[in-house]
């Protein structure tokens, strides 16, 4: 059965894990939100099932009983299939994390996960791979603006220049837009390679981001010069998120 057929489907998906509770679980989490799952037990068997179903994504694990996870994924992407990819990694490892990116992973969560989670980064990553794919190349959050083409970033109309690693975290965060991302999460997916444990790195470039990003200034209709709302908030013990600020009561 597929869900509920009364409302449109959201995107299809296949779900890999030897795990029959797993499975389960997460193929009604993922009808309940509206997608339509196919599943596979092992690695063979994910192969076989992707290549005949051509799903918008796959939820897949890195452990399975023949062949891993990273294999399965390099040979999709060697056959031409470019579904996006979340891993589900039963380590909280880095070495994992940094191969399932390197083989063609587009993100990861670690067991035990919560079903609210993996549904809100599936709807991420397929929100991100869909824009990719759009005509219009610009990303917005507020008055921000990244146009993936020129790599152009620009608050309120002011242009902003920013290091290829600064460019790199404002995309990620705007990806993600309303979500909020560990520094784990961070280090993760915007260094990769350059992976050395230092949390404080990412607290540096997200205080560079805040004073390029949220330290613009704008003429308004009175000529009169203003600072742009900030869109860049830290979640204490948690880590970082970027969402539109909420209009004020009144205003």
């Amino acid at each position: 059965m597929l869900g509920d057929m009364s409302k449109p489907i959201e995107a299809s998906i296949v779900v890999v894990d030897d795990e029959p509770s797993i499975r389960e679980l997460l193929v009604a989490s993922l009808h309940f939100a509206g997608f339509e799952v196919a599943t596979a037990a092992s690695g063979s068997e994910a192969i076989e099932v992707i290549e005949k179903t051509q799903p918008d994504l796959i939820v897949l694990d890195v452990m399975l009983p023949d062949i891993d996870g990273f294999t399965v994924t390099r040979r999709i992407r060697q056959e031409g299939i470019t579904a996006p990819v979340l891993f589900l990694t039963a380590r909280d490892d880095t070495q994992d994390k940094v191969m399932g990116l390197t083989v063609g992973g587009d993100d990861y969560v670690t067991k035990p996960f919560s079903l609210e989670e993996v549904v809100a980064r599936i709807r991420a990553i397929l929100r991100r791979t869909r824009e990719q794919v759009e005509d219009d190349p610009i990303i917005r959050v507020g008055d921000l603006e990244i146009n993936e083409d020129s790599h152009d970033v620009s608050r309120a109309g002011q242009p902003i220049d920013l290091s290829p690693t600064e460019y790199k975290l404002l995309r990620y965060l705007m990806d993600n837009e309303g979500r909020v991302l560990s520094k784990a999460q961070i280090l993760d997916h915007v260094w990769q390679y350059d992976w050395g444990g230092d949390a404080a790195i990412v607290e540096s470039y997200i205080s560079y981001l805040r004073k390029k990003v949220d330290g613009v200034t704008y003429t308004d209709a009175n000529g009169e010069t203003r600072k742009v709302t900030p869109l860049i908030e830290t979640k204490r013990g948690i880590g970082y998120m970027i969402r539109e600020p909420k209009t004020a009561p009144g205003a």
